[in-house]
């Protein structure tokens, strides 16, 4: 990594990508230069004698000097201040994935993108490598930044969750399996529409050469989209119903969903091709346990089951949910996804109520309306005090379903799906902790 000793690195997004970004250029001996649109960020940047503050883009000849520039995944440059000065210099443009492949390029690197289930993928993934007995970490969106983690003194196994805006500008990311579990309309507000953002995330493919694995979703109707021929890499085309062998085998309630089911079955395939063991394999799928805020039950007794589903931040993702269970009392809402139609046809019988919250119920009030009956709760606590109201009001001969699946981004009122997920689970044991 010699050559980026006394280059000059332009970073720009200040964040907790771009702080590890300078810190690993700092480690390699480069020039590193900082900017973030944000005073307060700028100002904890000022008191590390590491971080260089400069505006780099408005000097012309230092403008000359810059040898490359690391964006935050969170810019859109054709957005953001300086997007003139980035689009004139595009191709100066690396990412934390080009720079951690350059780190590890001698590490097995298996990396996983889609819109939903690439968390829980990744982390059955490396349930199956560590009982199989490899020194393996887990990374990326799902945990700590990758160049965090860049660096092992043993021979280390990577699993990475890759997302869309990390792809959008890496060059250099390369991995010897790369998969795309699925395609479903987000991110349109950065990617415009579908297309754009399944070109952009087929980018996982890009640098790939005839000793890697490509691992797509043959049923995924967008994916139809990607020029599989194109591929250098080994592809496999995942199609779950190929894989029904593997429930007998199993025997885990969290795959009974389809959802999980097609993750496992990602995982399972990638597995085969490490060639690891299929006792191993096995063994490590029936013990493996699923993350929080994703399908999670967090009470159950009597006639009452809590799901708290939060990381559902778009329609899509809620499907499996709805689709799993019957007599559901649905909490939904928050900031929607551009674009995102709600079809609730086939799901409508499954939902006695819906209660909505978030700041934009009139979005969800036209999505809703007339399919299904609903009430404007505008808070979880207001939703489940709704909710164990009506429940009261019905006879109790029959399993309810109070479902957190909200289809939509938490920002609006929380700082993400996480702190969304856990007030749910807070209110939900504070209100039937006597039962």
């Amino acid at each position: 990594m010699r050559r980026y000793q006394n280059r000059s690195i332009a970073i720009y997004g200040m964040g907790v990508t771009g702080c590890s970004a300078a810190k690993t250029f700092n480690r390699l001996r480069a020039k590193v230069f900082c900017w973030d649109d944000d005073r307060k960020i700028r100002k904890k940047i000022a008191k590390n004698k590491n971080f260089v503050l400069r505006k780099f883009w408005i000097n012309s000849s230092a403008q000359h000097r810059i040898d490359n520039i690391v964006v935050s995944p969170g810019i859109d440059i054709n957005k953001c201040r300086i997007k003139s000065f980035l689009k004139k210099n595009s191709k100066k443009i690396i990412t934390d994935l080009d720079l951690f492949f350059e780190l590890n390029k001698n590490a097995l690197i298996i990396s996983i993108t889609g819109t939903n289930g690439k968390s829980t993928t990744c982390k059955i993934i490396e349930k199956i490598l560590k009982t199989a007995k490899y020194n393996v970490r887990t990374v990326g969106n799902i945990g700590n930044p990758i160049l965090l983690s860049a660096h092992s003194k043993r021979k280390c196994a990577y699993v990475l969750e890759v997302s869309s805006y990390q792809l959008q500008y890496s060059k250099l990311f390369r991995s010897k399996h790369a998969a795309i579990l699925n395609i479903s309309p987000d991110h349109l507000e950065r990617h415009k529409n579908i297309k754009n953002y399944t070109l952009v995330k087929s980018r996982i493919f890009l640098a790939q050469n005839s000793s890697d694995y490509s691992y797509i979703n043959s049923k995924n109707k967008y994916l139809q989209s990607v020029k599989i021929k194109k591929l250098k890499s080994k592809l496999f085309l995942i199609n779950k119903s190929d894989y029904s062998f593997l429930l007998a085998k199993v025997e885990n309630k969290y795959f009974e969903s389809e959802g999980n089911f097609e993750n496992m079955v990602f995982a399972y395939k990638i597995a085969k091709n490490l060639r690891i063991n299929e006792k191993i394999i096995i063994k490590a799928l029936k013990e493996f346990k699923g993350l929080p805020h994703r399908q999670e039950v967090v009470f159950s007794k009597k006639n009452i089951l809590c799901v708290n589903d939060s990381k559902a931040t778009s329609f899509e993702a809620c499907l499996q949910s709805l689709g799993n269970y019957n007599n559901i009392f649905w909490i939904v809402g928050g900031l929607p996804k551009l674009r995102d139609r709600f079809y609730l046809k086939r799901l409508s019988k499954k939902i006695i109520k819906a209660y909505i919250i978030g700041k934009h119920t009139s979005f969800f009030v036209k999505q809703i309306g007339k399919k299904i009956p609903y009430k404007i709760s505008h808070n979880i606590r207001a939703a489940i005090k709704n909710i164990t109201g009506d429940i009261k009001k019905i006879k109790k001969n029959k399993k309810y379903i109070i479902l957190f699946s909200p289809a939509a981004a938490s920002f609006d009122q929380f700082e993400n799906f996480e702190e969304r997920g856990n007030l749910f689970k807070h209110l939900i044991k504070n209100n039937f902790k006597n039962d």
